[in-house]
């Protein structure tokens, strides 16, 4: 299981999940409900079957590396969501650091 603990850790995450790949939620810790982790759940799955689908068409067309997918983000005007592997975390914008988020997804999804 992820440590959640440390990606609440992280200045600015809110909320901080682990899911499975086909969008069943494992885990969650933070300021969400149960049903709404549930459906992030279910969004960070399919969200990451697309990203890894066009990775693999931006290496194929492009002769670029863009291959395995480690991560994405979903970006609004206040929040984004940050995703490695299947763990993934709710962020304020204005207060994280995208570098510091990421470095820790990484470690804590073994990517």
């Amino acid at each position: 299981m992820a440590d959640l603990d440390k990606l609440m850790s992280v200045k600015g995450v809110w909320a901080a999940g682990e899911f499975s790949p086909d969008g069943k939620l494992i885990a969650y810790k933070g300021n969400i409900s149960e049903e709404h982790a549930a459906m992030a759940a279910m969004m960070c799955a399919a969200n990451t079957l697309m990203a890894e689908m066009q990775t693999q068409g931006y290496t194929a067309f492009s002769g670029q590396e863009w291959t395995p997918l480690i991560g994405w983000a979903l970006t609004g005007p206040k929040y984004s969501v940050c995703v490695v592997g299947n763990v993934g975390v709710f962020v304020n914008n204005d207060e994280v650091s995208f570098n510091e988020v990421f470095k820790v997804l990484r470690e804590v999804a073994g990517k």
